[in-house]
Order: C-alpha cells, then sequence, then structure tokens
C-alpha cells in the first residue's frame, strides 16, 4: 500500500537576508582568527559559516503538509477531525494574532518573515489548545486544503 500524496505542501524557507547574514557571520569568523595566521582563519571561515548556515537551515526548515487525514505543521501532527474552521488571516490581522489576540495556549508555528497565516480553531473538547496558527505564505490553499479533507 503507498502512501497517500501530500494534499498541500509548503516549507517556510528563511529569505534571502538571512542567508547573507549567515555569509557575514562566516567572514566575522575568519576576521577574528586571522591575526592567528592563515591556516586558523580559513578554519574560522569555514566553522563560523557553517554553524551559521546550520542555524538559518534549521529554523527555515519548518513543513506544513496536509496528509490523508491529517494536519502536519512542524513536530504537530493534528488529525483533520479535530479541527473546525479556518480563518485566512491578511497581514495586519496576522500580526494581531501574534501579538495582543494571542492565546499562550494555542500551539502557533510562526515565522515573522512570512506575513500571511492561518488561523484554525481546534474543536477537540479533550485538547485544551483553542487554535492553531499557521504561518503561510498561500493561506487560502492551506485551508482549501483543509476543507477538501474534512469533506472527504
Amino acid at each position: 500500500m503507498e502512501p497517500s500524496p501530500a494534499r498541500y505542501d509548503e516549507r517556510l524557507t528563511a529569505p534571502p537576508s538571512w542567508w547573507a547574514i549567515a555569509a557575514l557571520l562566516a567572514v566575522a569568523g575568519g576576521l577574528m582568527t586571522l591575526p592567528l595566521g592563515a591556516l586558523p582563519m580559513l578554519g574560522g571561515v569555514i566553522v563560523a559559516g557553517a554553524l551559521a548556515a546550520a542555524g538559518v537551515s534549521s529554523y527555515g526548515s519548518a513543513r506544513i503538509r496536509v496528509v490523508a487525514d491529517s494536519l502536519v505543521a512542524g513536530d504537530a501532527r493534528i488529525p483533520v477531525s479535530a479541527l473546525g474552521t479556518a480563518e485566512v488571516l491578511d497581514p495586519e490581522e496576522a500580526r494581531a494574532w501574534r501579538l495582543e489576540k494571542a492565546d499562550p495556549r494555542a500551539f502557533m508555528l510562526l515565522r515573522s518573515y512570512v506575513p500571511t497565516a492561518l488561523r484554525v480553531e481546534v474543536t477537540d473538547p479533550d485538547d485544551p489548545t483553542p487554535y492553531v496558527y499557521l504561518s503561510t505564505r498561500t493561506p487560502q490553499e492551506l485551508a482549501a486544503a483543509l476543507d477538501a479533507v474534512r469533506t472527504g
């Protein structure tokens, strides 16, 4: 039996400016080790660059998927049957839900460099999580994928 294909799949990659900052950190690592000689400077560039790239890559590797009957967001796997209505948030509304409207009990997969989001109510009575907040570049497509799974 083959696994069902994903109805929605998005990777929240870090913006190019973050990679530029990682490159600058690599240069800084080289400059810090420059007084020790050419070989240590090269090692400083490589080590600082690798650490910075690993940090940017790991933070930017968050995925949101709708697979079979589940919403997979980062490390969380939530059955679509436990989710209620989805609300597409424009940049202003998404910012409000990240700040003053935020509930500390909510599950939030947020990336500040993604301006739009989707907020989905959690309807499971045994789950204290009131809603799921997901930063996404295509909130309408994610909402449509959730509705498609819900309606069968």
